[in-house]
């Protein structure tokens, strides 16, 4: 009888031992899936800024360099052939010099026109670069879905939560799914509460002590992992 007695103390143990495995095992998964969905989102961030910073160091290298200023050399006069000095050679050499300032002339031309249309180009391509600022200063789901939480007075469900981010930014994909596995990250973390009423489950936002214990016990716990 005693046997008996025992070996039933011994499967309830270990039962409830099982069951709380199990449970830590789940929160876990939670926590880690919660982690990933931010990490993903942060890693699409960046590559969105490493093609834009790709196009415009495209742009730049596309772009066509400043012209050489004109040797001095290329401007020079060239001289006129020699002639044969004849009776009125004080009028012949005066014509030389003519020919020589429109030589200076005309070929000071051609280089300011070269300069002005390799400034064009640069103005352009400076006017057209784009900006990484937006792009990089976009908040995370977690923050998004933390804030949500913070503004509400009742509890929300995650498709209640989705709908409403969604709605908000229209620009982003915003999942059920991703949003579910965010509040229970941030549950495990003891920044929001879950209560279930009836089969539907629903979060609100913890307190500030509770959050803010939440976020030292999460730091000790990157710290003992680094």
């Amino acid at each position: 009888m005693s046997e008996n007695t025992s070996a039933t103390e011994l499967a309830s143990h270990y039962t409830a031992q099982v069951s709380s495995d199990l449970d830590r095992n789940t929160k876990e998964q939670e926590r880690i899936g919660a982690e990933i969905a931010s990490l993903e989102e942060q890693l699409a961030a960046l590559r969105h800024d490493h093609s834009v910073l790709v196009s415009i160091q495209k742009a730049i290298a596309a772009a066509p360099a400043p012209a050489r200023a004109a040797q001095p050399s290329s401007a020079a006069p060239v001289p006129a052939p020699r002639r044969k000095v004849a009776a009125s050679g004080s009028r012949k050499r005066a014509q030389p010099k003519k020919s020589a300032s429109r030589v200076t002339h005309k070929a000071e031309k051609p280089a300011a026109s070269k300069r002005a249309a390799a400034a064009e180009p640069a103005a352009d391509s400076s006017a057209s670069t784009p900006t990484t600022a937006s792009a990089s200063a976009q908040p995370t789901l977690v923050d998004l879905v933390r804030r949500h939480l913070t503004e509400q007075k009742e509890p929300r469900s995650a498709a209640e939560i989705t709908t409403a981010l969604g709605q908000a930014h229209p620009e982003r994909t915003v999942k059920t799914t991703v949003v579910r596995t965010t509040l229970e990250g941030l549950v495990a973390k003891a920044q929001a509460h879950r209560s279930k009423q009836g089969t539907s489950v629903f979060y609100t936002v913890a307190d500030a002590s509770e959050a803010a214990g939440g976020a030292k016990s999460e730091g000790k716990e990157k710290a003992a992992t680094a």
